[in-house]
């Protein structure tokens, strides 16, 4: 395929990917990455599958272009294919999951199997060239490697499922990728932690983040029997799973009545209490999880010799699992796409057209090429000023970055909860310093406080620390000067900041762990001592890290609180409309949007919140 680049007309490229989980686009000109978005963000419905339509027209307005200026479209995986596997899976069960099959070969025959008529629709029939269509871990392993910060790595990708493949191991060289290895479903890590994602009460492709959560609170009393029971494990870390403990072939249920039986009864229903039994069910496969995940990057490493490596795939949003790789496993440096799913995919796809099809030199950035995943829309003080005004909302303009910084810090050490809006949105499903909540990690409330008067959600679930990179390693145990600044990573509190429990917090277990005091930092730390980190720097983060230092200089603390800006089954704010619902619906002290701060208090239409502590620990749907 030949470029149809001219010496003064960019080249662009987009890619997209939809209908399974967190559809998106992405546009590249002449290879750099001009925009990506999710399409939940501007329909505020989490993970919307539905074809990204306004992910498309924001990227086209980011480029500063219509489509009839795209030079190429590309779709994130083969949809033939996969309609090949589901229809194959079908006539293996049958007849069990005839129902099943009536409710989605509409839905195929209609939209799915018609995807340029559905592109046409989304570009406004101004497009003219021809669709291309990459392989799903194709595209999951283009977004690993082409912006990492490496000339070659070994590319391990897991998920769910793409088209036949659930795994893959592939090397990148220069502006090359080649796939090497691939497991096939319906052996599949995906597909086996949702399952258990799905029988202890959390929701499936949404919930896996808290069953990662819930983990350290259990025992991996089920271990052994998750290894001899379900999967037949071999040291490469390929599997094959005992499918009588699985219904996801032929039901809308992941699990079968065998699995239930194996572990004393059924699944946990959302809204209600979470027992013992699911705390050690998720520490449980959660090593499982481990266990596998190191097995293929040692194997990958073996057979490849290669130093680095890269990671993407909606598994590797396990930062714990990353964690382990980093410290443990054979590599010196490991990068993982910040939107390791399936959104990652419509940017994969599109750098796989740049490179791999029209062979373009790739010279790898030593940061990488991802830009902070700060790649979504920002808003101008003008346009937030503008807002805020129809709005009738009481606010403060600040002119001097300084005495911003001054009065945000200075909230954050006194306890305030800080909805901070700058800059770019980021891609990806991390909060990353441009649409974060921020609170003082010094706090030993703080944990309780944001989950259940700001974020509306269960109490057990921990909260990250965006740590100044220089200081990463005074606090939290990273290998090799390893930066984390996509939070994909899991690393121990250094011992020097723990706290040691006292003699009557030593038997205490469960959810009960969320009353000792951990370290000098307990707002981040979690039960195991371990924290999601964020290294922050100045060049990917401007004025987040300003902030950070203005914080260290007042307190002495070089790290803070940070999660999404957003309550529980939404998703992560993208337009100051947004962010001011989520302010004032929510018992947030202070909304920092570019040079513009509000205060709760002087709002007139504040009220404080209650919620339902009850549900908040419990309501997990």
């Amino acid at each position: 395929m030949e470029a149809k680049k001219t010496s003064d007309k960019p080249l662009y490229i987009l890619g997209i990917s939809a209908f399974y989980h967190d559809s998106a686009a992405a546009l590249l000109k002449d290879g750099r990455i001009a925009a990506a978005a999710q399409e939940e963000r501007f329909t505020r419905k989490k993970h919307d599958p539905a074809f990204p339509v306004n992910a498309v027209r924001y990227c086209l307005k980011e480029g500063g272009i219509d489509a009839s200026q795209i030079d190429y479209v590309v779709f994130y995986e083969k949809p033939l294919s996969r309609f090949e596997r589901i229809l194959e899976t079908y006539i293996g069960y049958a007849p069990r999951g005839f129902k099943q099959f009536l409710m989605s070969i509409p839905l195929w025959l209609k939209q799915k199997l018609h995807l340029p008529r559905e592109m046409d629709r989304a570009l406004d029939y101004q497009y003219r060239g021809r669709y291309l269509f990459c392989e799903h871990h194709e595209s999951h392993a283009a977004s690993a490697f082409f912006p990492s910060p490496f000339e070659e790595a070994v590319i391990l990708t897991m998920d769910g499922v793409g088209e036949w493949a659930t795994a893959s191991i592939g090397a990148g060289r220069g502006n090359r990728i080649e796939m090497l290895y691939e497991m096939h479903f319906p052996h599949s890590l995906g597909l086996l932690y949702s399952a258990f994602t799905y029988f202890t009460g959390f929701r499936v492709n949404s919930g896996e983040y808290k069953l990662m959560g819930l983990a350290p609170y259990g025992r991996p009393i089920y271990y052994e029997t998750i290894l001899s029971e379900m999967l037949d494990l071999k040291e490469d870390g390929s599997f094959r799973l005992n499918m009588d403990y699985f219904a996801y072939c032929y039901s809308d249920v992941m699990v079968s009545r065998k699995f239930e039986k194996l572990f004393g009864g059924p699944r946990r229903k959302p809204e209600t209490p979470i027992t013992q039994r699911e705390m050690d069910i998720a520490a449980s496969i959660q090593k499982v999880t481990e266990e596998i995940i190191l097995r293929m990057s040692r194997y990958a490493y073996k057979q490849t010799g290669m130093k680095n490596l890269v990671l993407a795939g909606g598994v590797a949003l396990n930062c714990v699992g990353n964690g382990r790789i980093q410290r443990e496993g054979p590599f010196e440096h490991i990068w993982i796409q910040p939107a390791a799913g399936d959104a990652g995919g419509a940017l994969g796809a599109a750098l796989f057209v740049w490179y791999q099809l029209l062979e373009n030199p790739r010279r790898p950035d030593p940061m990488d090429m991802q830009s902070g995943s700060l790649l979504g829309p920002s808003f101008t003080t003008e346009e937030i000023r503008a807002f805020l005004e129809r709005e009738g909302a009481v606010y403060e303009v600040y002119e001097d970055e300084e005495e911003l910084l001054d009065t945000v810090s200075d909230a954050l050490a006194t306890e305030q909860v800080v909805g901070w809006f700058q800059g770019r949105m980021e891609f990806g499903p991390r909060a990353l310093g441009s649409r974060s909540i921020l609170g003082d990690a010094r706090s030993d409330r703080m944990q309780s406080k944001m989950n259940l008067k700001i974020k509306f959600r269960e109490s057990f679930r921990p909260f990250a620390p965006s740590v100044l990179a220089e200081r990463a390693e005074e606090f939290f145990e990273l290998k090799n000067g390893c930066v984390s600044p996509y939070m994909l990573l899991v690393a121990p509190i250094q011992e020097s900041k723990r706290v040691a429990a006292a003699p009557q917090e030593k038997p205490l277990f469960g959810l009960d762990l969320l009353k000792v005091r951990r370290s000098c930092v307990p707002g981040i730390t979690h039960v195991d001592y371990s924290s999601r980190v964020q290294t922050v720097d100045e060049k990917r983060h401007g004025r987040y890290y300003r902030l950070l230092k203005r914080f260290e200089a007042k307190t002495g603390c070089p790290l803070v609180i940070n999660t999404s800006f957003n309550v529980r089954g939404e998703p992560i704010v993208c337009t100051p409309e947004d962010a001011y619902r989520c302010f004032m619906a929510t018992n947030m002290d202070m909304l920092v949007m570019e040079n513009v701060v509000l205060r709760k208090e002087r709002q007139p239409k504040a009220k404080v919140h209650e919620t339902d502590e009850y549900l908040a620990r419990f309501a997990l749907d």
